[in-house]
């Protein structure tokens, strides 16, 4: 009897075998994932996305600032402006200066605030037509709070301006622009921006010295800045000579190269990464978007606030004076102080007085107007900065979705032929 119940159900079993189908290794009705990229090559970003970051690639860090680093740079801040605006009026024997510069005329500071406004403007236009086209997450929002933040981080790190570039790279590195469109795009918009600096240096400084304009025209300070800036604008024009692969080919004799050519071939992308901005920003030229100007107009406004500075306590240097001693006081921004104070101050007021203008009148109105240049962005600068941080959590947020949204796309499912 037990032999024929075991018969039977081996029987079942085969029977069950022969009508139930076989698994098929492959889906029927899903095509699976998409074939993977070949080696060393990126996968593309969808239409419409932001560039992702290469595989492997760190992301840069946000930028903080440490407990110590914020005491140390309020106790230079109160000492800087207790020296300039308390103890220089003593120390160069003209306390009336402290109480002229508290009657200056109050229409003439409102103009030079109101230029300081649209000079910010103007910058922030200029950051958005460089950085957007091709990133869809840099709009007018983002631009205005990368740009007021990175004003604030130039007053904390002020070295030819390294805490904003700093803040710049973190925040446009977050919104998916990749190492090398960001290091591109970064050098079109200091060469369009500082272009500007030193085309005026170059014009204006012959001018004075030539005559062409009023004013005295000593060598030290006209044409000296002038064969400076000169020589910077020709060694960015030859730097767009450079091959577009120029890395790539330092790469290849780098491989073979031993340790000294790998290191050559990491060098060779800080020229690569300048002549591909400058040619960048020679193509925006070619293209005549209006938005432009505005390098012209954020350094234009900035030096008409000056400008109102001094028609608020009386003075009317000629405009050429203005214009080159703003810009030698300028330079010595890139001196590591905390927003430049000091050093700016310094250059503007003996620039001024090398021109003839009277230090009385030079050191009122070059306070006046660097109490409006630093403080006015600092307020809304934190707030931009605060502001930005969420819009990168934001972001964050987003890649995180999509990164589950792929793989769940991507993940095969299995069916049954």
């Amino acid at each position: 009897m037990g032999r024929v119940v075991a018969g039977r159900a081996q029987a079942d079993r085969r029977s069950e075998r022969q009508r139930a189908p076989e698994p098929t290794l492959a889906p029927a009705t899903s095509p699976g994932p998409p074939p993977a990229p070949a080696r060393g090559q990126r996968e593309a970003p969808a239409r419409g996305q932001p560039e992702a970051p290469a595989r492997g690639q760190r992301e840069a860090p946000a930028p903080r600032a440490t407990r110590a680093q914020l005491v140390a740079f309020t106790l230079f801040v109160v000492c800087a402006l207790g020296l300039l605006y308390f103890l220089l009026p003593r120390l160069l024997g003209f306390q009336a200066t402290w109480n002229r510069l508290q009657q200056g005329n109050g229409w003439w500071l409102a103009v030079a605030l109101g230029f300081e406004v649209l000079s910010f403007a103007c910058y922030i236009v200029l950051f958005h037509a460089v950085f957007r086209p091709g990133h869809p997450r840099i709009g007018w929002r983002v631009s205005g709070q990368i740009t007021l933040a990175g004003l604030v981080a130039t007053r904390l790190i002020s070295a030819a301006g390294v805490g904003g570039i700093a803040l710049t790279a973190w925040a446009l590195s977050r919104a998916g622009m990749s190492a090398r469109t960001l290091a591109e795009r970064m050098v079109a918009f200091l060469a369009l921006l500082y272009g500007v600096y030193m085309l005026a240096l170059v014009i204006d400084g012959i001018a004075l010295y030539l005559g062409l304009w009023a004013g005295p025209g000593p060598f030290a300070i006209t044409i000296v800045p002038a064969l400076f800036a000169a020589i910077v604008i020709t060694a960015f024009l030859l730097a767009s000579l450079l091959p577009r692969d120029f890395d790539r080919l330092v790469g290849r004799w780098s491989g073979e190269g031993g340790r000294i050519g790998r290191l050559a071939g990491r060098l060779s992308t800080v020229p690569a990464a300048a002549a591909g901005g400058v040619r960048t920003a020679i193509t925006l030229l070619r293209g005549r978007e209006p938005a432009l100007l505005c390098a012209v107009g954020a350094w234009a406004f900035d030096i008409a606030t000056l400008w109102a500075c001094f028609r608020a306590f009386g003075a009317s240097p000629h405009r050429g004076v203005i214009v080159m001693a703003y810009f030698i006081g300028w330079t010595a921004n890139a001196l590591p102080l905390p927003g430049g104070i000091g050093g700016v101050e310094g250059g503007m007021i003996g620039a001024f007085v090398a021109f003839g203008v009277p230090v009385k009148t030079a050191v009122v109105a070059v306070l006046a107007y660097r109490a409006l240049s630093f403080w006015l962005p600092m307020l809304p600068g934190a707030v931009a900065y605060l502001q930005l941080r969420r819009s990168v959590s934001r972001w964050r947020a987003s890649a995180r979705a999509a990164d589950h949204t792929r793989a769940a796309d991507h993940k095969p499912t299995p069916s049954y032929t």
